[in-house]
């Protein structure tokens, strides 16, 4: 497989009173090794839901069907086939993840620097010293001043931005070959964020590590992508080579986002444009396209079915039938 992680036909349903609630339908999309791959969308699309199931982390309610295929070492292995022992092996050095929170993410009773400094020891066989070394090397490259002392802080003494950045230190310690960054910059100044963004780029064309990018900010797909997917109330919607999508998107949710992306013929605008209604709740999902309700564009075929994601050019589709 030349593909570092394909997801095929993933479904994810969370158990409910009157049955199962599906909240990520039939998604299937590949990262290729050394790839940057992008998927956006409003809160409550199931982005993040994704990252997780290729984790092992999904809540308890929740459960995954089809296949999270993951190139490894020894081979592609099924990832909701792995025991739990098994999956502790492969997170680290063959996927990690940078969480969207990091104050839930890091242990409040440890240190910050032995919380890096366990994975180096754990996966990669280093002695207390050498890992030491390491992570405070790790925390200067990702923009931590003075790492040398904020080794021995815990996570309440640093602010938000600080303990990204160490999330971000933990899950580049082994190079992994697959990379989850849901929201990596979100507490990051302008400054930081541009660091951060060109350190996971730079980690994925030099080692060939794959990055699956979660993000809201269409100027990052802009930067880094290689192919982007619009997700929708659960559903791939628009997918396609980056600069194909943000130059002639197809579908009118995708249009949607990019006329409310903030540019400089908007800047002193007392508003800026915006997509009418919310992302409906899984207990209220539309029979058709979960996108109509919204779409001025809808009718009656649209309203009946849920269109289908179509090829309209060249490795660009999108679930539409006006597309």
């Amino acid at each position: 497989m030349s593909d570092a992680l394909r997801l095929e036909h993933l479904d994810i349903d969370f158990s409910g009173d009157d049955g199962p609630l599906r909240a990520v339908h039939d998604l299937s999309l590949a990262v290729p090794r050394g790839g940057i791959v992008c998927l956006v969308g409003e809160s409550g699309c199931g982005k993040s839901l994704t990252a997780r199931a290729v984790m092992g982390l999904l809540p308890e309610r929740a459960r995954a069907s089809g296949r999270i295929l993951l190139e490894t070492s020894r081979g592609v292995v099924d990832i909701p086939r792995l025991s739990e022992r098994e999956l502790r092996r492969l997170r680290g050095p063959g996927m990690a993840m940078i969480f969207q929170e990091p104050m839930t993410a890091l242990n409040p009773v440890l240190r910050v620097g032995r919380q890096v400094d366990e994975v180096l020891r754990l996966h990669l066989g280093m002695s207390r010293r050498e890992a030491r070394a390491e992570t405070i090397r790790l925390f200067a490259e990702v923009g931590i001043p003075a790492p040398e002392s904020r080794y021995d802080d815990y996570p309440h003494r640093l602010s938000g931005g600080m303990r990204q950045r160490v999330m971000i230190a933990a899950a580049l310690a082994c190079s992994p070959s697959l990379l989850l960054a849901d929201e990596p910059t979100t507490a990051l100044d302008a400054t930081i964020q541009g660091q951060i963004l060109r350190l996971i780029h730079e980690q994925s064309r030099k080692n060939g590590m794959a990055v699956l990018l979660i993000t809201h900010d269409l100027s990052v797909v802009g930067q880094m992508a290689d192919s982007v997917g619009v997700m929708y109330a659960g559903r791939l919607v628009e997918w396609g080579d980056a600069d194909a999508v943000l130059a002639a998107p197809a579908h009118p949710y995708t249009q949607g986002l990019l006329r409310c992306a903030p540019d400089r013929a908007q800047i002193g605008a007392r508003r800026l444009p915006a997509i009418p209604g919310t992302v409906p709740p899984l207990t209220r999902m539309p029979a058709g396209c979960p996108f109509a309700p919204r779409c001025s564009q809808a009718g009656d075929d649209c309203r009946r079915n849920p269109p289908p994601l179509q090829p309209i050019g060249d490795g660009h589709a999108a679930a539409c039938f006006r597309a």
